[in-house]
């Protein structure tokens, strides 16, 4: 039976350029041949259109349900959120609507869902978020299945933006999952703990300031309020305030004020006089080793005749204290990365995953042992 999806799949491309073309017969022979081969909503919910509604011949578009139906799908109990699917599918949308859901749908890592390459930066991240956001926004993309592809693009964007997700991410591989039965929010959830943190339509707010007018409810939750209800309440106080240039300064005052701050907590704070890595922007080239531990760091030219003495030694203190909790910090992180990977790996019995947490270095956790074996001799 999974073996039909990509065949159906065929079908329904083939019935929709059918519809475009207004063949009828030709659109309704190939949706029921999908439905015989792996029913899906998808080729219900046009088969429905298209027997009560018709074709909408020549425009590339579908009509869409009359408001009436609407109302009785919402009187009859346990049948309102596979109505609102097939309602959501039978919205005017375009054949490269279709085929961009479909495109995002058969993506398998979180770069190639956004287009970029793994050494894309936080700009090229921005851009090609913005982008796909807006494209397949639900409010704007009524495609069978954009709702799901808008999550996907946000979920992409969420862990690749965030530095120790993406590095946890990269180190998987990025493999999807092969069971269905371990995917989450629709399959798109490709490892255990690459999850966003962020709501998509939060995320979406975050950039655009607000989503499309809507009165179509799409619920995105994650311990959250769902979005049909976010966008009402954001409708109200949009209505309470305007929607002026002044109501836009509020809401952008915080902001503001929180970078005035820092800049001036950063120009009133002065540097340390030491860095644990070399630093041209602060002058900070030159190294120096601890006398206790031999941990290496970095001071500017003039340190040698600013601090001698007990003040020097104050000073390596610092340095060897900050290195041995900063190489704790990280030997934590390798172990937790190497456990969830194992743990990973026995879920999906991916033995690839399992020989990369049982290869790994594991540097800091070894410096960790070299510590604690100086100490024990001292």
């Amino acid at each position: 039976m999974e073996g039909n999806r990509d065949e159906a799949e065929k079908c329904i491309n083939i019935a929709i350029r059918a519809i475009e073309g207004g063949d009828k017969e030709k659109a309704l022979k190939f949706l029921n041949k999908a439905e015989k081969l792996y029913p899906t909503d998808k080729a219900k919910a046009l088969l429905e259109a298209l027997t009560k509604n018709g074709s909408s011949a020549g425009t590339g578009a579908y009509r869409r349900k009359p408001a009436e139906q609407s109302e009785t799908n919402a009187s009859q109990p346990g049948r309102g959120g596979q109505e609102s699917e097939r309602n959501e599918a039978t919205k005017g949308f375009t054949k490269d609507q279709v085929e961009g859901v479909q495109r995002i749908k058969r993506c398998k890592d979180y770069y190639e869902v956004l287009g970029v390459n793994k050494e894309a930066g936080d700009d090229d991240l921005k851009k090609a978020y913005r982008k796909l956001a807006l494209k397949f926004h639900p409010d704007k993309n009524h495609a069978p299945g954009a709702t799901e592809a808008f999550k996907k693009i946000g979920n992409a964007y969420a862990v690749l933006s965030n530095p120790e997700k993406r590095r946890q991410y990269d180190l998987t591989g990025g493999e999807e999952p092969s069971s269905p039965s371990h995917s989450h929010r629709g399959g798109f959830d490709f490892h255990r703990g690459f999850e966003a943190d962020i709501t998509p339509e939060d995320l979406f707010n975050m950039f655009f300031g607000g989503g499309f007018p809507s009165s179509s409810p799409h619920t995105f939750t994650n311990g959250r309020t769902s979005y049909s209800q976010q966008t009402d309440y954001r409708q109200e106080r949009t209505e309470e305030r305007g929607d002026g240039g002044f109501s836009m300064f509020i809401q952008l005052m915080p902001i503001v004020v929180l970078i005035l701050v820092s800049i001036l907590s950063q120009m009133m704070v002065s540097p340390p006089p030491y860095s644990l890595y070399s630093r041209t922007s602060t002058g900070q080239t030159v190294k120096r080793q601890t006398e206790n531990l031999h941990v290496d760091y970095y001071v500017t030219r003039d340190f040698k005749s600013e601090y001698k003495g007990s003040a020097l030694q104050q000073i390596e203190k610092n340095v060897e204290e900050d290195y041995v909790t900063n190489v704790r910090n990280n030997c934590w992180k390798e172990r937790q990365t190497k456990t969830e990977l194992l743990y990973a790996a026995k879920v999906y019995r991916d033995d690839r995953m399992r020989k990369k947490a049982e290869l790994m270095s594991m540097d800091n956790c070894k410096e960790v042992d070299r510590l604690n074996n100086l100490f024990r001799g001292g």
